[in-house]
C-alpha cells in the first residue's frame, strides 16, 4: 500500500503526518518552533528558514520511523502552513528573508501607505478581502526601506507552505488560498494582482505562478531526498492555507457550511460564493477557499492555543508531574479538573484576544479580571476553564459578525484542531454558540486536507470536494444546552463591556496592547 504525507507548518510547530488513502492517520511527528524578534526591530517575528528546514526534515524522518515505513512508501505529499507568513528568494531560488504570520514590524510603512495613498487600503480590500494588518505589501516595503541590499536581490515571493514544497521539488509557486492572504490577490480571479505592488512603488515581477490546490508540481529532488529521507519517486503536490485546507479536511466544501479550527490561533469560517463582495465595514476578512468557486468569510481569535500553552508552562508544573505519573496528556488532566468548575468559572473574565475588527485591530493587555483570593474558587482549574469559555465566546462574537455580512443561518459548526480533542471544550463551544457541534474522527483536519491535496495530485481522488465527502468521518456530536446559552449570552455582554474598558487603558498608555496591527494609531 502507498501512503500520503502532509507537512503542516503552523505558528507554533511543524508536523509531518502520514495517512493511508482511506484517510486513516498512520503516524505523526511534531517539533515546536519559535519565531524570534530581530535585534533592534520591534514587533518583528522572523522565520528561521535554516533551523526550521532541519526541524521539518526531522519530522519527516520521525513520522516514517513511527509508521515503520520508508520514503518509497510515500506516493505523494503536500504542505500547508500558517497564512500571511512570507519567504523571499533570489534569482537562483535561494531564501533571502522570511517572516512568520503575525510579524508586525511594518508600522511606519502602513502609516506611510495610508497617508500617501488615500483610500488605497479600502480599494485593495474590495479586490482581495485583506487589509494591511497582516498583508505582504507593508512588510516588503519595510524591507525596501531598511534592507535595500536584500530587497534589490528579491526575485520571487512565496508563502511558508510553498517554501517547504520548493525545498522538496525545486519549484516556487503558490495557490489562491495561501497566496490570497498577502492581499496582493484577486478573490474573483484567484490570481496575483501585480498592479497593487506597482501602485505603491514595489516590484511587480516577483510573483510566481499560481496553481490550484492538488496540482502536481514535480518529484522530490536528490538533495531533498538525502536531507529528508523521502524517495525521489515521491510526488510533490501544491497545498494551501492551513484554515482552508483544514476546512476541506472537515468536509466544509459547500456554500453555507461553517467550521471553527482550534489551533494556535482560532479561525471561524463560513463558505461563500467567490463573487460575494467583502463587507463594507472591513471587520471580517475574506479569503479564497481551496475549492475553486468558493471564498471564505473568516474571523480570527488571536493566540487561543498559544495562551493555553503559556498557561500550562507558566502555572501548571504540578499538573505536568501528575499527568506524567498517570500517563495522560496534561491538557486532558486540566480539562478533567475544569469540568468540575461551574459554568462561568466563578466570574473570571480572561482578557486576551478581542473579536475581529479587521479595519482597526488591536488587543488589550493580557490579563484575568474578577479573580478571587479564595483558593477554592480561584485556582488553575477555574482559570483554565475560563480560558476555554473565553475562546468560545470570542469565536461566537466573530460568527455573529459573519452572520450579519452573509445572511447565512448557522445551525451546525464543525470543530477541529487540538482544541477539539477533549470532551469539555466542544460542549462549551456548543453551549456558547447555541449550535450543534460535530467533531471529525480525524481531528487534525488541516493535515488531512493537505493529504487530500496530495492524493488529488496523483489521481487517488477526483478533486478536493469529492475527497472531503469520501474521507471525512464523524466521531462525536454535541448538542447545545440552551439554558447554558442564556447564561453565556450574559457573560458575552460582560466580556465585551470589560474589553472596551481594557482597551481604554491601552489608549491611555497605562497598559500595553498584546498585539496591534502595524500602522494603527491608538
Amino acid at each position: 500500500m502507498k501512503y500520503l504525507m502532509a507537512i503542516d507548518a503552523g505558528t507554533g510547530s511543524v508536523r509531518a503526518v502520514i495517512f493511508d488513502t482511506l484517510g486513516n492517520q498512520i503516524s505523526v511527528a511534531q517539533q515546536e518552533w519559535r519565531h524570534l524578534e530581530e535585534e533592534g526591530v520591534p514587533n518583528s517575528m522572523s522565520f528561521d528558514f535554516v533551523t526550521n528546514w532541519l526541524l521539518t526534515c526531522r519530522c519527516i524522518k520521525e513520522s516514517l520511523e513511527a509508521a515503520n515505513l520508508s520514503g518509497e512508501d510515500i506516493a505523494a505529499l503536500s504542505a500547508t502552513s500558517m497564512r500571511e507568513g512570507i519567504v523571499l528568494y533570489d534569482k537562483d531560488g535561494r531564501e533571502l528573508w522570511a517572516v512568520a504570520n503575525v510579524d508586525a514590524r511594518a508600522d511606519r510603512e502602513v502609516k506611510y501607505l495610508k497617508e500617501n495613498f488615500k483610500g488605497i487600503e479600502e480599494e485593495f480590500y474590495k479586490e482581495s478581502g485583506q487589509t494591511f494588518a497582516l498583508g505582504a505589501i507593508p512588510r516588503i516595503l519595510w524591507l525596501k526601506n531598511n534592507k535595500p541590499e536584500i530587497y534589490e536581490r528579491v526575485a520571487k515571493i512565496s508563502m511558508i507552505g510553498d517554501w517547504i514544497l520548493a525545498r522538496l521539488c525545486g519549484v516556487i509557486a503558490t495557490d489562491p488560498s495561501n497566496g490570497g492572504t498577502t492581499g496582493i490577490f484577486s478573490l474573483k480571479n484567484r490570481d496575483w494582482m501585480p498592479d497593487m505592488a506597482k501602485k505603491v512603488g514595489l516590484k511587480d515581477d516577483i510573483f510566481p505562478k499560481t496553481l490550484e490546490v492538488g496540482t502536481l508540481m514535480g518529484s522530490v529532488t536528490e538533495k531533498a531526498s538525502k536531507e529528508s529521507g523521502l524517495s525521489q519517486n515521491t510526488k510533490v503536490v501544491m497545498g494551501g492555507g492551513d484554515v482552508q485546507l483544514g476546512s476541506a479536511g472537515l468536509g466544509v466544501v459547500e456554500v453555507g457550511q461553517v467550521a471553527i479550527l482550534g489551533g494556535s490561533f482560532w479561525q471561524q469560517v463560513v463558505n461563500i460564493d467567490k463573487n460575494t463582495p467583502p463587507p463594507k465595514d472591513m471587520n471580517i476578512r475574506v479569503n479564497p477557499h481551496v475549492i475553486p468557486n468558493l471564498s471564505q468569510a473568516e474571523g480570527i481569535t488571536f493566540f487561543s492555543g498559544l495562551v493555553m500553552r503559556w498557561f500550562r508552562d507558566a502555572f501548571c508544573d504540578m499538573e505536568k508531574i501528575e499527568a506524567k505519573e498517570q500517563g495522560v496528556d496534561v491538557y486532558a488532566l486540566l480539562e478533567e479538573k475544569a469540568a468540575k468548575v461551574p459554568l462561568g468559572s466563578y466570574g473570571i473574565l480572561p482578557i486576551f484576544s478581542d473579536s475581529m475588527k479587521y479595519g482597526k485591530w488591536y488587543h488589550a493587555a493580557p490579563s484575568f479580571l474578577n479573580l478571587s483570593i479564595n483558593p477554592e474558587i480561584c485556582n488553575r482549574a477555574s482559570m483554565f476553564r475560563s480560558l476555554q469559555e473565553n475562546a468560545a465566546i470570542v469565536s461566537s462574537i466573530n460568527l455573529d459578525k459573519i452572520r450579519e455580512f452573509t445572511n447565512i443561518k448557522i445551525e451546525t459548526i464543525v470543530f477541529a484542531g487540538g482544541a477539539s480533542k477533549g470532551r469539555l471544550w466542544p460542549q462549551i463551544v456548543a453551549d456558547v454558540s447555541g449550535c450543534r457541534v460535530k467533531i471529525p474522527k480525524v481531528t487534525e483536519a488541516t493535515a488531512l486536507g493537505a493529504a487530500m491535496a496530495a492524493g488529488v495530485g496523483v489521481g487517488v481522488y477526483k478533486d478536493m470536494a469529492s475527497a472531503a465527502k469520501e474521507l471525512v468521518v464523524w466521531d462525536r456530536v454535541y448538542e447545545p444546552d440552551l439554558d447554558n446559552k442564556k447564561i453565556y449570552d450574559e457573560i458575552k455582554i460582560k466580556f465585551q463591556k470589560a474589553y472596551e474598558v481594557q482597551l481604554k487603558l491601552v489608549d491611555d498608555n497605562i497598559t500595553t496592547s498584546m498585539w496591534k496591527a502595524p500602522g494603527l494609531v491608538i
